[in-house]
């Protein structure tokens, strides 16, 4: 496709742009009137709706399966087949397959293809982020410029150190990776392990600090499912794409990982597990206005959970516009210095959330 020409205020926001590159004291500014009438492209994918360009991350237990998806992924979009009925966007892939040996991988790929194109490279070694990883990326990607999709299996092999595991470490290797593919204009996959002990939100079992989700463009959590023993939860969340949670099986000859639902569909499924009930709970009592200690707790008497109030209202905030395409409404207030919360539910929002 064509990149569309840039208009005159467009060339000027450039020049500015590299005149501030070699003068650090003065911000590149553009006012809001330009910036609406600018022709920015879209946001590219290499998966339509799910993964876009930018740095995403794929976390899951330990052999869950999360190599055999990026393994499928990389044949997928270099040979411009879809994954789960989704257009891919054809181009070279790289997968830095940094646990396992050539033969591991060439054992697998055998397993979900009998043919591997030539734009689908593999590498079983590579530096850190201390040690040349980034202009190793920007070599691969300059002798192959069709590139549009890396992944580093696993993020932990590559990064600088494993003492520092402060937020501002993690943020700040994060954010080193996603200057690399914005600059080469890529999508760069980092595949991640999640925390021992369990959490009722998944996106936050993640290894690390919440540096790390915060940096990212896109969050992928491979889950045990929640309606098949054998399958997997795969729950999808970012900046440029839709919550959803795809519901996924490994099939046991192939290894290749078939949907067998999408959120998008099933609209309830969206939310978590802990808001599910909180939307049987108001359908059940209809109507309820008190303390939001109170409320909690006929929450937890209900679903036979342990949240906090403060825990409760927070996941009700994050997922307030879910809640109400589901019919459930609250409202937050105060009187006589008490925190209250009236919370109803309205079949009329099913059909017109607010």
């Amino acid at each position: 496709m064509i990149a569309p020409m840039l208009n005159e205020q467009d060339k000027n926001y450039e020049r500015n742009l590299k005149m501030t590159t070699e003068n650090r004291n003065t911000l590149a500014v553009i006012d809001g009137e330009t910036l609406m009438d600018m022709r920015l492209p879209p946001t590219k994918f290499c998966v339509d709706t799910v993964l876009p360009q930018g740095i995403s991350i794929l976390g899951g237990a330990p052999k869950i399966g999360k190599s055999w998806l990026v393994l499928d992924l990389c044949v997928r979009i270099a040979k411009g087949e879809p994954l789960w009925g989704l257009p891919t966007h054809k181009g070279t892939t790289l997968y830095l397959c940094l646990e396992d040996p050539l033969r591991r991988t060439q054992e697998r790929l055998n397993c979900i293809t009998d043919d591997v194109p030539p734009n689908a490279f593999f590498a079983t070694a590579a530096g850190t982020l201390a040690d040349g990883l980034c202009e190793q990326i920007k070599n691969f990607v300059a002798e192959h410029p069709d590139t549009v999709f890396v992944a580093i299996d696993t993020f932990q092999i590559v990064r600088k150190s494993s003492t520092d595991m402060t937020y501002s470490n993690d943020y700040e290797e994060i954010r080193i990776l996603k200057q690399l593919a914005d600059e080469l204009g890529i999508a760069l996959l980092l595949v991640h392990h999640l925390r021992k002990q369990g959490d009722s939100d998944p996106l936050n079992k993640l290894s690390g600090t919440t540096g790390i989700s915060g940096a990212v463009d896109a969050i992928f959590v491979l889950d045990q499912s929640k309606r098949n023993a054998t399958g997997a939860t795969l729950i999808c969340t970012g900046r440029d794409i839709e919550y959803r949670e795809l519901e996924l099986n490994l099939d046991k000859q192939t290894c290749v990982w078939e949907l067998i639902s999408d959120s998008l569909d099933e609209p309830l499924k969206c939310l978590p597990e802990d808001m599910i009930l909180l939307v049987d709970l108001v359908k059940s009592i209809g109507f309820f206005s008190g303390g939001n200690t109170e409320f909690a707790e006929r929450y937890n008497t209900f679903s036979g959970k342990q949240l906090s109030a403060k825990t409760l209202k927070q996941q009700m905030n994050l997922w307030r516009y879910l809640l109400e395409q589901n019919g459930v409404r609250f409202e937050n207030h105060r009187s006589n210095g008490l925190r209250l919360v009236t919370v109803f539910f309205s079949i009329l929002n099913l059909y017109n959330p607010m």
